[in-house]
């Protein structure tokens, strides 16, 4: 980047920030108006309640605030690398994506900006979409090139179908071929191309694995999302509870994710997830039970009640099977079963005082997973324990996934 366009974008990105829910609102309105076919990459759902609208502001405004030290990013880029490897994303999409994000800075900022704020991040754009282009060609070879693995979307067989809680089930999944498939990290996630009967386009998902890697098929573990707050069913996820059966074919791309578990690491290991945000974390703490046998591990989990929390046996299994696991469980609203059972170990939310109170080694290292408030809540109250941020490691079901992002200001 020269001297000239790094300050202007430096000095304008607070602008963007401003507008930025309308700019992304904007943006796609363009990008499918002139692309549908796009529609087939993106999160239908997300884009009718605003999150990838906001996602997308907030990657703009940090892109263009660390233009000069895009290390200071790394994690964002990454991810968001992982993610368009995942779906497709192909760098002839890219010049399609500037061009239109271009236009609706314009429309939105108006007389707010001019020839050279609008070149200016043309360059920035260009220079960002050049280092996506490289990482994900990166990826993708990784992908193709390793023991078992595919490029694109490859057919797997249902093999089994096992419910786990009153709405959450598991799959299991087999390849169709026969052939091997690629290994995977603990916390890694599958992404599903939903050919739903009756929709126009293709519905992509993330599912994040819930089994020890090795085996000779996938697990993924979905939630299923009833209509709430004003809000449909979950459309892929009904899909999946409902219309998929043992025996059916689904197709998924090869597994992606950087929150992943580092198994060179033999601090204390606390895990700790809100609802179906278990599943990553399942795979890290039976791997680590697997792998690293004499590793603390503290694993805590947060749910509703006893009806709706999946695999609690299997975690159960794992901490009576190893004294290294200590397994805690909190429910924010325990059914009278649960009561008599004395099978939750705090009743309501989980919060800094009980955090304390049962881990023991504040020096290890933490990886969190569930709804964002919830890992907002939990974050913070470890950051006011004392534990760096650089021993924090998360994860979320949302394109925004960042807990101390500064506030997006709604406009429009």
């Amino acid at each position: 980047m020269d001297n000239q366009t790094i300050p202007i974008v430096k000095s304008t990105a607070p602008l963007l920030q401003e507008y930025s829910e309308a700019i992304g609102k904007r943006f796609y309105q363009l990008l499918f108006g002139s692309h549908p076919e796009l529609y087939h990459l993106f999160n239908q759902t997300n884009q009718r309640r605003g999150i990838q609208q906001k996602a997308l502001a907030h990657s703009v405004y940090a892109a263009g605030e660390h233009l000069d030290n895009l290390d200071a990013i790394r994690p964002i880029i990454t991810r968001i690398a992982h993610k368009h490897r995942a779906i497709g994303v192909v760098p002839e999409q890219y010049p399609i994506v500037g061009e239109k994000l271009i236009q609706a800075v314009q429309d939105v900022l108006g007389s707010q900006t001019n020839k050279e704020i609008l070149d200016a991040w043309k360059k920035a754009y260009h220079y960002i979409a050049d280092i996506f282009i490289g990482l994900e060609r990166d990826l993708y070879e990784q992908a193709e090139s390793q023991p078992g693995g595919w490029r694109g979307f490859r057919d797997f067989v249902v093999d089994r179908k096992v419910k786990e809680s009153e709405v959450i089930t598991s799959f299991y999944l087999k390849p169709a071929d026969g052939k091997a498939i690629a290994p995977y990290l603990p916390g890694q996630y599958l992404t599903l191309r939903a050919k739903i009967p009756g929709e126009k386009y293709d519905h992509i998902r993330h599912y994040s694995l819930s089994d020890v890697p090795g085996k000779d098929y996938y697990r993924i573990t979905v939630k299923r999302e009833d209509a709430h707050n004003g809000y449909p069913p979950g459309m892929v996820s009904n899909y999946l509870h409902h219309q998929v059966n043992e025996g059916d074919m689904l197709s998924f791309s090869a597994p992606a994710g950087d929150f992943v578990l580092d198994l060179e690491n033999r601090d204390p290991l606390i895990l700790i997830s809100g609802g179906v945000g278990l599943t990553p974390l399942l795979s890290m703490l039976k791997t680590t039970a697997e792998r690293q046998p004499e590793r603390q591990v503290t694993f805590i989990h947060a749910a509703i009640n006893g009806d709706v929390h999946a695999m609690k046996d299997e975690v159960s299994r794992l901490a009576d099977q190893n004294p290294n696991i200590q397994s805690y469980v909190c429910y924010e609203r325990p059914t009278e079963k649960d009561r008599q059972a004395r099978n939750f170990d705090k009743e309501g939310f989980i919060d800094r005082s009980w955090l304390e109170s049962i881990i023991s080694k504040p020096d290890g290292t933490f990886y969190l997973c569930g709804p964002i408030p919830f890992m907002r809540v939990i974050y913070r109250a470890l950051i006011e324990m004392g534990i760096p941020k650089n021993r924090i490691h998360f994860e979320a079901f949302s394109p925004i996934s960042v807990l101390d992002e500064k506030p997006v200001k709604v406009v429009g």
